[in-house]
């Protein structure tokens, strides 16, 4: 459509996922920046799953899309006539019985076939591609004292030879990234890869397949998701978290500012259960959160994940203490059934 005169084009921008924990943050965020957004979802006849997308109708212009990563082709209309495209589609199944299928080459094909369509449209002037800091610290920490830059890729030969916990996920993820790059350099394209650390903070998405039931563990004394919270520290050297609101805002950045390239950490707090444990014990005494979890959990985190290079592009933070992070995480709980009313 073109632009009336004397009247400014609107930026388009692409989505996909738009059901996802940051995606559907993400989504609001550009509509209210006055964005014209399109977004993917796998089923879009589901109302129930879909319903905050309709309610996002009356922010502006969004219009949403069946894709499938599966399925080559089937992201060119979401795509057609944008000017940034937003990758957050990924496969969410992490105790796959089949991760090699299901998560690493679903993830590693799906995300191509996206930069395919991206490539096709012949308008997208830059892909920013949502991985995690899952792909960078994922490897053998001896001691501590390590700091962790985006030169630095998570080990995939350690993961796959000892396929322990989560090992699938963060081999997808370097796997995803490193193809992706092969195919931005082929292809001339302009990509900006973001690894968030663990993601927490109220989303509009109400489905709980994040880890935000593992942040949520010390206070909902759910021992399954405080497993899951021990896994990450153990995979990490430190519980790395960053607030939904700043990720998106972070995929903005990346987005629009020239000079942004390559990979960024986005991570705004470097903490351990120990210390999350003892800070939430404090502020919230009417839940009985362990301080004296077992021996099995850090002292002070061993590793880093500093967002140093992100600063530098002129990015702040909002979101760098426990009471900042946690502060809309309780209510957020009661809203997902994870913490009682």
């Amino acid at each position: 459509m073109a632009a009336a005169a004397g009247e400014e084009r609107r930026k388009t921008a692409c989505v996909t996922g738009g059901n996802g924990y940051i995606a559907s943050l993400l989504i609001k965020m550009l509509l209210e920046k006055g964005y014209v957004v399109k977004t993917t979802v796998r089923h879009p006849e589901d109302k129930e799953a879909n319903s905050h997308l309709e309610d996002l109708k009356k922010l502006g212009t969004l219009e949403v899309f069946r894709a499938d990563l599966a399925e080559e082709g089937s992201y060119d209309a979401a795509v057609a006539g944008c000017d940034y495209a937003f990758l957050l589609a990924a496969p969410v199944n992490y105790t796959s019985k089949n991760p090699e299928k299901e998560l690493i080459e679903l993830g590693v094909q799906g995300t191509l076939n996206v930069l395919r369509s991206c490539v096709k449209a012949g308008t997208v002037k830059r892909v920013v591609l949502t991985s995690s800091t899952a792909a960078v610290s994922s490897r053998p920490l001896e001691g501590d004292g390590h700091v962790l830059d985006e030169e630095s890729f998570s080990d995939v030969e350690y993961l796959s030879a000892k396929r322990t916990g989560l090992w699938a996920y963060p081999v997808s993820k370097v796997l995803m990234e490193k193809a992706s790059s092969r195919f931005a350099a082929e292809h001339g394209m302009s990509l900006v890869t973001l690894c968030p650390s663990v993601t927490v903070g109220e989303a509009l998405d109400r489905q709980v397949y994040t880890t935000v039931p593992a942040i949520l563990s010390l206070l909902s004394g759910d021992e399954a998701e405080l497993k899951v919270l021990k896994g990450i520290e153990r995979a990490s050297g430190s519980v790395p978290l960053v607030h939904v609101r700043d990720v998106c805002r972070a995929e903005i950045c990346a987005a629009e500012a020239e000079a942004v390239a390559g990979r960024y950490i986005c991570n705004g707090l470097d903490t351990t259960i120990l210390e999350t444990a003892r800070f939430l014990a404090a502020k919230y005494p009417h839940y009985s959160v362990n301080t004296v979890t077992s021996g099995d959990v850090l002292a002070k985190p061993v590793a880093l994940l500093p967002s140093r290079k992100l600063e530098k592009e002129g990015f702040e933070f909002k979101f760098r203490t426990l009471e900042h992070i946690y502060d809309d995480m309780v209510e957020y709980g009661k809203a997902l059934g994870i913490l009682p009313n």
